[in-house]
């Protein structure tokens, strides 16, 4: 396969995949115009809106195929580095607290809190790959300029 039709093949899938998260935004939207229910509702708004990001995301993906480069600008990494290092910290202490609590909470048959704590430390431990991914791209991407 050459490599325009790698970039084809990626462009197309990612177009069906936004189609898919447009739905999945819309039929979040008719639950929560159904459901009253607090535990319901604040769990579909943050599929929704994690749908919307992975819709952004994917357009990057797009655009960076077609037409925009997307590079690293090591002169903006190195003004952020200190923040997103301490960004990071902080995202860990996030974890660790959350794991503190579900631990807490083990066994005590507070089901609805101990659903909420789980989905919130899920939650931060994905932004805390997230940066780990995110410092390792920049220093390799850096690193190849």
């Amino acid at each position: 396969m050459s490599t325009r039709e790698l970039q084809q093949q990626l462009i197309a899938n990612l177009r069906e995949w936004q189609k898919l998260e447009n739905a999945t935004i819309t039929l979040i939207g008719g639950i929560l115009e159904k459901t009253s229910n607090p535990v319901v509702s604040v769990v579909m708004e943050s599929i929704q809106r994690d749908s919307q990001m992975h819709h952004r995301i994917q357009q990057l993906v797009i655009d960076s195929l077609e037409s925009e480069v997307v590079g690293v600008d090591a002169a903006e990494v190195a003004l952020i580095k200190e923040q997103l290092r301490s960004h990071l910290d902080m995202e860990t202490e996030t974890v660790r607290l959350a794991e503190e609590n579900l631990a807490a909470l083990s066994g005590q048959g507070l089901v609805v809190q101990e659903f909420l704590m789980d989905f919130l430390h899920r939650d931060e431990q994905k932004h805390r790959d997230l940066l780990n991914a995110l410092e390792k791209y920049l220093v390799v991407a850096d690193e190849a300029q």
